[in-house]
């Protein structure tokens, strides 16, 4: 489907109707902790689409995004894994979904303890917009000849500018269950790179989708039925790891990968796939004696800028290169040895 606005409008429909009744056809099983779905209403948990659970990754005190909240279930898991001190906001495009989910924020609240939750409209790649705020104005000033379009995209702007749906560097964690699919393949790229721009430095994106073994074909991609099944706009595997990397994140692990496919279509498997990536700082300093050891279990390994640590090896490093091996996920890998007790050896280099 080459016209974004028209698998917008497709994904839109079948999730509307999905958020009135239960549509199997459009999730993966998933099995999520049973001790925070005690709190959360049997409406909510019909209505839940998704292929993982990146709630599972989170940590209290956290501030979650959650893109495409849909009726609002991973929200409501966070909201209890984040606790009171953290918050959680969902963002969804889907009306009647929103609908869902604020119905019951408030029962779930009380039933937990603290409301920490809090559902905004958008579409998931352009945080910046508010749509709720951008569809108070258009009532205010409807449209009345084609000029005023051009005044819609000025005040969109100014939104976005002034009053984001979404501030920049004010998350955590983002995270989305089965949603990223959703979203044509022209904004793709943009989507990646607001989930860059919205995260703190230091955060992390944590993000479950359905990816494929190798590229869904055109035909495929003009089915309106398997672009809002979560099939015609899937990366491959490969392509959704290179977009996080290709955004500027760092620090890509996969989490999960499902080993059975959910759906074969045409030969091509389709399956669940977790992905983490972190936003990190990559800015050179002074190296002032500060030392690395790769602990293995590999030969030697490479990381996103080109830097390679042979097993075993020291190697002296700049002071941020040693703050950003001291953090998730490289620590583990790493030995660290401070300036007092450094010694005199081979700096990492860049792989040809």
């Amino acid at each position: 489907m080459a016209n974004p606005y028209q698998v917008e409008s497709v994904v839109r429909a079948r999730y509307s109707v999905a958020a009135r009744e239960r549509i199997e056809a459009l999730c993966c099983p998933v099995e999520y902790d049973q001790q925070y779905l005690t709190a959360i209403p049997a409406e909510v948990l019909e209505r839940d689409y998704g292929c993982g659970d990146p709630s599972r990754y989170l940590q209290r005190g956290e501030t979650v995004l959650d893109l495409g909240s849909g009726a609002g279930k991973i929200c409501f898991i966070a909201a209890q894994v984040v606790g009171p001190a953290g918050k959680v906001i969902g963002v969804d495009i889907n009306d009647e979904m929103l609908a869902v989910a604020r119905c019951h924020q408030q029962a779930v609240g009380q039933t937990i303890g603290w409301h920490n939750v809090e559902f905004r409209k958008g579409r998931i790649q352009d945080l910046a917009l508010d749509l709720e705020r951008l569809e108070a104005e258009l009532r205010e000033h409807p449209l009345a000849e084609a000029d005023a379009f051009l005044d819609v995209e000025a005040r969109a702007e100014e939104l976005r500018r002034c009053h984001p749906l979404i501030a920049s560097e004010s998350i955590d964690v983002v995270v989305s269950n089965c949603v990223l699919n959703l979203v044509d393949s022209i904004a793709k790229g943009t989507l990646f790179h607001e989930v860059f721009r919205v995260l703190r430095w230091g955060g992390r994106a944590v993000i479950s989708d359905i990816v494929s073994d190798r590229a869904v074909p055109q035909a495929l991609q003009n089915d309106p039925e398997l672009w809002s099944g979560c099939i015609a706009g899937s990366l491959t595997e490969e392509a959704f790891v290179q977009a996080f990397q290709s955004s500027g994140f760092s620090g890509v692990r996969i989490l999960k990968l499902d080993a059975i496919p959910w759906r074969s279509v045409q030969g091509i498997h389709f399956r669940s796939m977790t992905i983490e990536a972190f936003k990190q700082q990559n800015r050179p300093g002074a190296s002032n004696g500060y030392w690395v050891i790769y602990k293995g279990p590999f030969q030697k390994c490479c990381d996103e800028h080109g830097t390679c640590y042979e097993r075993g090896r020291r190697y002296a490093v700049d002071d941020q290169q040693f703050k950003r091996l001291q953090q998730e996920p490289y620590r583990s890998y790493f030995a660290f040895i401070a300036p007092e007790g450094a010694q005199p050896t081979r700096t990492a280099k860049r792989c040809c």
